[in-house]
């Protein structure tokens, strides 16, 4: 009945309370995974259970043709922790970069300047819609999907990145830790003088915070620890604890250039989801989860670091290599320690638990995982 994209799926969740999933037959699994970095606050959240009840009860959907009164509550908030100056909201991770891209370009073409290239970085990922798909220079995902969007180019390393950068370039779009890339961080000191490059040649940096935004690093956004300025910064997963949802960031120079008509959608903002989107801020900020996930995340990364290689990460974002395939450890892992984590490569794990990880929940991480070391 269903299309076969996502193959073979043997395990069937029923249920989450905190940072737990529950099987058909009630076993438990400690969830490492967080629905790919995406329930921040865990699995039925009372606060979030009760924002969205009395959402659903009220209001869910009226389109943007009227005015959404949470959109500009959350906007004032992403606008405060981000420090950049318009917030615009959709539904998902690949419809911000959609929207990032577009607005990149439509910049480009108000300042009179034949500006057009799309950069990115290898091992990046950015969603899997066409503009998206055209920035992540992954082979297995591009197979049998070309022709692409053009004058999107993706250089072979950071060197020729730096020098790819000319007066033709609109933007380049970079993540600071390349999640799907293996939970790979990218230098500092090269994301910075890409930085310094495209504003030099009046190109647009946008930093796609999908995966790392929301308190997942352990700061709001990754772009802060890495001294960078953005033009434009993206955000979803995270942003609605489960509830989807997703936003773009730009400063007022560049987000004016979205006039009226000029994008839209039908579902993004919706009532419910920015109540979401609300309680979710309002509960890292009030239950000063930023420190605890700095907190918690240093555990993790001394546990990983105990028994293996190549640990790299931030705060609750942390990936590691090991000796056998990632796969088969993903599923021992499942059935008989009953943890659930993600395979990011051969020999590549990734973890990102909900950010309500507490140090006991690391504790009995360890206990599970050593079950099957």
């Amino acid at each position: 009945m269903l299309f076969q994209n996502y193959g073979s799926r043997e395990l069937t969740i029923v249920r989450g309370q905190g940072v737990w999933l529950y099987d058909e037959q009630g076993r438990d699994y400690l969830d490492m995974t967080a629905g790919i970095a995406v329930t921040s606050l865990g699995h039925a959240h009372p606060r979030l259970v009760e924002a969205i009840s009395h959402q659903a009860a009220t209001l869910l959907h009226c389109s943007n043709l009227y005015q959404i009164p949470q959109q500009e509550e959350v906007a004032k908030k992403l606008i405060e922790f981000s420090g950049l100056d318009a917030a615009f909201f959709c539904n998902s991770g690949a419809e911000a970069n959609e929207a990032a891209l577009k607005l990149a370009r439509r910049y480009a073409s108000t300042q009179h300047a034949e500006k057009t290239i799309l950069l990115s970085l290898p091992g990046a990922f950015h969603g899997r819609t066409y503009g998206a798909l055209s920035v992540t220079p992954k082979p297995a995902y591009q197979e049998g999907f070309g022709p692409l969007l053009p004058d999107c180019y993706t250089p072979t390393s950071f060197e020729e990145v730096l020098s790819s950068v000319n007066s033709d370039t609109a933007a380049c779009i970079v993540e600071v830790i390349q999640g799907e890339g293996g939970v790979q961080p990218v230098p500092h000191e090269f994301l910075q003088e890409l930085q310094k490059r495209l504003k030099a040649v009046h190109a647009l940096l946008i930093v796609d915070e999908v995966q790392t935004g929301i308190g997942r690093t352990g700061d709001w956004f990754a772009f802060r620890s890495a001294g960078l300025d953005p033009d434009i910064v993206t955000l979803a997963k995270g942003l609605g604890g489960g509830v989807p949802v997703g936003a773009v960031l730009a400063k007022q120079e560049v987000a004016k250039t979205f006039t009226a008509g000029s994008h839209g959608t039908t579902f993004g903002g919706n009532p419910l989801a920015m109540s979401a989107a609300k309680t979710v801020l309002e509960e890292i900020e009030k239950g000063n989860l930023l420190e605890q996930v700095r907190r918690v995340g240093d555990k993790v990364r001394q546990f990983l670091e105990e028994h293996f290689t190549q640990v790299s990460g931030q705060g609750l974002m942390w990936g590691f290599t090991i000796s056998e395939d990632a796969r088969n450890f993903v599923k021992n892992a499942q059935e008989v320690a009953g943890v659930l984590m993600t395979a990011v490569g051969e020999n590549r794990i990734r973890v990102v638990p909900p950010l309500i990880l507490e140090e006991e929940d690391v504790d009995e991480f360890a206990k599970r995982i050593y079950t099957i070391l």
